[in-house]
């Protein structure tokens, strides 16, 4: 399954103008089959796509900047699904665009709710690791921290909420979460959880070592990864954090845990919010035949 990183797809092809309005069937004459072909990869495999590109002798891109490093996978399915789209329709379906709806596809295809993906996104020309670096909260993120880079690009506290119930599906590395290792005290420690991790990252090559972020239903896309914040059981600091840090993120996540209807349709508008944010369209950027390469 293409994993959905939330705080990636914040970081690609911002730009100052984020008026441009993008299309829903975009590529209905132009590439009829192109929702059809990222849907059935992204089944197999059971968004500016600057994220995509590998560093070069003349940049370094954002796949090795911190936040990113040893969590962002499913590059290849992108690739595969490029090939296919350029061997129908060359030049036609950009990157971003397929970031896009990989996205909504993955949530769709583990049980979450769909939306209509708007398109029209053109490729980022560069790829800045420093700016991954600044723009993408750290698993170690306080809720200051977070709630102040999802608002630097245009996202607002709800947001950063509804849209970290994402973690519902994917993995980490026991390094990004090996603070959580350290307590034992405090009302919100869950004692067998945290042993239950330290026993996994305690092993050998312990910090390359995969953690469920959500070990209850670590396949299907449902409001459990809020169940388990209430319960102790978030896996990365700064998932754990809206719970014992803070009030107001905390009521939030208890109404979520409550009612995943709700959850649902406020993941679906935060999703459609953010693929609208800072994208290149028209005569910026480009189209790339190939994601990991400029043209």
């Amino acid at each position: 399954m293409v994993s959905i990183n939330v705080a990636n797809t914040m970081n690609e092809t911002c730009v100052d103008d984020i008026s441009i309005v993008l299309q829903i069937d975009l590529y209905k004459n132009s590439c009829p089959e192109a929702e059809s072909i990222i849907y059935s990869w992204v089944e197999n495999a059971g968004c500016d796509g600057s994220v995509l590109l590998d560093d070069t002798e003349d940049f370094t891109g954002e796949k090795t900047a911190l936040p990113n490093l040893n969590s962002l996978r499913g590059f290849e399915v992108i690739d595969a699904i490029k090939s296919e789209l350029e061997s129908v329709c060359p030049q036609t379906v950009s990157c971003a665009d397929i970031l896009a709806t990989a996205a909504r596809d993955s949530v769709v295809i583990s049980g979450g709710p769909s939306w209509e993906v708007e398109m029209g996104r053109k490729d980022s020309l560069g790829a800045s690791k420093e700016a991954a670096t600044n723009n993408i909260p750290g698993p170690n993120s306080t809720v200051p921290i977070l709630v102040a880079k999802f608002q630097n690009v245009g996202l607002s506290f709800n947001d950063m909420i509804a849209l970290s119930g994402a973690h519902t599906l994917g993995m980490a590395r026991c390094s990004t979460f090996s603070s959580r290792l350290q307590g034992s005290n405090g009302p919100d420690i869950n004692l067998d959880f945290l042993q239950n991790l330290q026993q996994l990252c305690s092993q050998t090559d312990g910090n390359s070592r995969l953690a469920r972020l959500d070990l209850v239903s670590p396949a299907t896309f449902d409001n459990q990864y809020y169940i388990n914040l209430l319960s102790g059981e978030g896996l990365l600091p700064s998932d754990q954090a809206l719970v014992t840090d803070d009030y107001q993120t905390r009521q939030l996540v208890l109404s979520y845990a409550e009612d995943p209807l709700a959850f649902f349709e406020d993941f679906k508008n935060s999703m459609l919010k953010m693929g609208s944010l800072g994208v290149l369209t028209g005569t910026d950027g480009q189209i790339r035949g190939n994601c990991r390469v400029v043209n």
